[in-house]
């Protein structure tokens, strides 16, 4: 082989190694081309002391270990825990069940009816109103053994909690508050709160009497005076002027803190005028008054029968009363006990 030979065949043998070099480029660059982007990249990890560098895979997600739930008697009885501690919180502090022990509400109130007693509207330094219809403990002797039956075993437990009504409390209504002079009666036989006739149509009872508000004959001055002795026409007791009488009485003002009551049933209501000390008594040991500390709230609903079911609110009647009595009508009762019966 001559020399010319040989320089061709190695001109020939780079070319083919050149030609070979382009071909692994161009088939790299498509590799690289034809890759996924959605393929994460492998993560390099920093390099080794010996300056090796090596790659991990990205970390996947764990799933998460199913929470352990509880034994459904567990369940259960923490359920009830919850159950009983709200109503006793809610029957504490917010609403109350109670029944009707007596006809003294009728007709709006019927002996048996269960109603919902609210406690907000006294908080803050709030106070019962005239007008509102509001349950309250026993004064003092106010309930007779019969009125008081406490509910017994699972009822008696029920009621502890506010899940059942509870007994042994009174419902009547406001008639008058510390500083009023409460009077009976008008000439057309209704009550005065302050000089102001009250019109209680809407709620009185069918039968309350000759007037809204009688007291028993008992309260009363003798009614066989001679009219000599009472200064009458007629010698008609009734028709004597400064006597006190079933329709012709007045008390207050009424103590700080004090609420006069009266049932909506007067014919048939053991309330507030029961207890007024009679014109002949000395000392009356007995009081007409509630203390607004033993008032648990305001009936605001009629629960029970669900036929009868209502909201029951302030009447209308109360609005135009005075917030005190005049001048004049004070003079009346001067010299006489708040709870002392004075004639009209």
């Amino acid at each position: 082989m001559t020399s010319d030979d040989s320089s061709d065949g190695g001109a020939e043998t780079e070319k083919r190694a050149a030609g070979a070099h382009r071909g692994e480029r161009k088939a790299s660059h498509r590799k690289e081309e034809s890759a996924d982007p959605r393929e994460e990249p492998a993560v390099t990890a920093p390099a080794t002391p010996a300056g090796r560098s090596q790659t991990r895979p990205a970390a996947s997600s764990r799933t998460p270990e199913p929470r352990k739930h509880l034994p459904v008697w567990q369940e259960s009885i923490l359920l009830l825990a919850v159950a009983l501690g709200l109503a006793v919180l809610i029957k504490a502090l917010f609403v109350q069940a109670f029944y009707i022990p007596s006809e003294s509400m009728e007709p709006g109130l019927v002996k048996d009816d269960r109603i919902l007693v609210q406690k907000v509207s006294y908080w803050f330094g709030g106070s019962p109103q005239r007008g509102d219809v509001v349950v309250f403990e026993d004064p003092g002797e106010w309930l007779g053994a019969t009125d008081t039956p406490a509910p017994t075993g699972l009822t008696g437990l029920l009621s502890k909690v506010g899940l059942y009504p509870t007994g042994g409390h009174l419902v009547k209504r406001v008639i008058g508050v510390e500083g009023d002079v409460v009077v009976c009666c008008d000439d057309e036989g209704r009550i005065e709160v302050n000089g102001q006739a009250i019109d209680e149509s809407d709620y009185l009872g069918p039968d309350p009497g000759v007037c809204s508000a009688p007291i028993s004959e008992d309260l009363t001055q003798a009614g066989d005076l001679a009219e000599t002795e009472l200064g009458g026409e007629s010698g008609n007791p009734d028709d004597v002027q400064g006597q006190v009488r079933p329709c012709g009485w007045s008390v207050g003002p009424i103590p700080d803190d004090k609420l006069l009551v009266l049932g909506d049933n007067r014919g048939h209501s053991a309330d507030s005028r029961v207890h007024l000390c009679g014109i002949d008594d000395d000392y009356c040991t007995q009081s007409p008054w509630v203390d607004e500390d033993l008032v648990v709230g305001k009936v605001f609903t009629l629960i029970w029968p669900q036929d009868r079911w209502r909201w029951i609110s302030r009447p209308e009647a109360f609005a135009d009363v005075p917030d005190g009595p005049s001048a004049d009508l004070l003079a009346t009762r001067e010299g006489k006990r708040p709870d002392e019966l004075g004639p009209s």
